[in-house]
C-alpha cells in the first residue's frame, strides 16, 4: 500500500498519428481507428447528445482523469455508470483516499487479515471504504425523506464535495459543476448500498431516503426525447450499456416519437458468442430498434489500452472547442 495507481493524462500525448496508422492496418487496430472517427463525428454534430456508459474497474485502474477531461471539455453530456466506479472509486478518491498498485499473486489470506481489498493487481484499504460508506449514509441522513433517482443523489454527493472543499479531479464534482447528469441504475451494488442500508436500518420505522431506479429510467428517457440525435460511447457492458440502449424503446412505449441512437462505439473484451449483454454487438442492437446502422463500431480490446487512445484522438482533434455545455441536470431539475 505504498505505490499509488497513476492516472493517464490524454492531454500529454497526441494519439492522432497512431490512430491514422491504425486505420491502414487490420483487426482491432482498424476498428479502433473507425471508432475514434465516429466519436469525433458525435462531437462535430451540434444536435447530438453524447452518452458515456461505464462498467468495470476503470477509475481504480488509472482512467479517472480520462473521464474527468471528457466532462471538463464538453466531450460528454450524460454518464451512465456502475455504482462502484462512481462511489467506491471516484468518490473514495475525492475523500482523499487512494488505490494502490499490488499484484494478482498476493496472498489473499494475508490481505483479508490486513483488511486490504484486491481488484486484480490493485489494492484498496477496507477501512477507508467504510468511511466512504458512512459518508454516503451521512448525506442520506441530511436529505428530506423520499425517493430519489440515482442522478439526484449523485448530485448531492457533488454538492457535499463542493461544500467541504474536497474532490480535486473528481468526476462526481466536475459533473456537478458542469451540469452533467450521472446515472447509476444499479446504485445499491456498491458502497452507496452499504451506506443506504445503514441509513434505513438506523431509521427503522421513520421516513427514509430511497433510490428509485424507475425514476432514473424515466429521466434518461426524457433526455432521449429532448435530443434530436444521440451517440453512445460504451466502455465495458453490463447494466449501464443496456440502460443506455433501452431508452429508445421506453420513448416508444410512452407514445413519443423517437430515433434510434445515431452513433455508437463500444470497447469490450467480452465475447458475443455466448449471448451475454456485454459482448452483444451494436449491430445486434439494430434488431431491437436501439442503435441505427452505419455509424457503429465494436472494438474488442481492454479499456486501459484502447480508451485513452480513443479519447486522446478526439481531444487533440479539437472539435470540442466549438461544443457548448448542455447542462442537462438543469433540464431534469426544472
Amino acid at each position: 500500500m505504498k505505490k499509488e495507481v497513476g492516472n493517464i493524462d490524454i492531454k500529454a500525448f497526441n494519439s492522432i498519428p497512431l490512430i491514422e496508422q491504425f486505420e491502414k492496418m487490420a483487426f482491432q487496430a482498424r476498428n479502433l481507428a473507425r471508432a475514434a472517427k465516429i466519436y469525433d463525428s458525435m462531437v462535430c454534430d451540434k444536435e447530438c447528445t453524447i452518452i458515456l456508459s461505464l462498467a468495470g474497474s476503470l477509475f481504480s485502474a488509472g482512467l479517472r482523469n480520462v473521464v474527468y477531461d471528457l466532462v471538463m471539455n464538453n466531450l460528454v453530456d450524460v454518464i451512465i455508470s456502475t455504482g462502484a466506479i462512481i462511489v467506491d472509486q471516484d468518490f473514495l478518491e475525492a475523500l482523499g483516499f487512494k488505490h494502490y498498485q499490488g499484484s494478482p499473486f498476493a496472498d489473499d489470506d494475508k490481505l483479508m487479515k490486513e483488511r486490504i481489498d484486491r481488484i486484480y493487481d490493485t489494492f484498496i484499504d477496507e477501512n477507508e471504504l467504510r468511511i466512504c460508506d458512512m459518508t454516503i449514509a451521512k448525506i442520506a441522513d441530511r436529505l428530506p425523506p423520499g425517493a430519489y433517482s440515482s442522478r439526484q443523489f449523485i448530485k448531492f454527493m457533488g454538492d457535499y464535495l463542493k461544500k467541504n472543499n474536497r474532490g480535486k479531479g473528481s468526476v462526481v464534482l466536475a459533473a456537478y459543476q458542469k451540469g452533467v447528469p450521472i446515472f447509476s441504475p444499479a446504485f445499491s451494488d456498491c458502497s452507496a448500498g452499504f451506506g443506504l442500508v445503514y441509513h434505513q436500518w438506523k431509521r427503522k420505522d421513520k421516513p427514509k431516503v430511497a433510490i428509485d431506479a424507475v425514476k432514473d429510467f424515466l429521466e434518461l428517457t426524457k433526455l432521449k426525447i429532448d435530443s434530436k440525435n444521440t451517440g453512445l460511447v460504451i466502455i465495458g457492458g453490463g447494466v449501464p450499456k443496456n440502460f443506455a440502449q433501452d431508452v429508445t424503446i421506453a420513448a416508444e412505449i410512452i407514445g413519443k416519437s423517437f430515433k434510434m441512437h445515431k452513433y455508437a462505439v463500444q470497447i469490450t473484451v467480452a465475447d458475443e458468442r455466448d449471448g451475454g449483454l456485454s459482448g452483444s454487438t451494436l449491430k445486434e442492437a439494430y434488431s431491437w430498434g436501439k442503435i441505427d446502422k452505419g455509424a457503429e463500431q465494436m472494438v474488442f480490446s481492454e479499456a486501459t489500452i484502447a480508451f485513452p487512445l480513443l479519447v486522446s484522438y478526439v481531444y487533440h482533434k479539437g472539435n470540442w472547442r466549438n461544443r457548448p455545455q448542455k447542462n442537462l441536470n438543469f433540464l431534469l431539475d426544472k
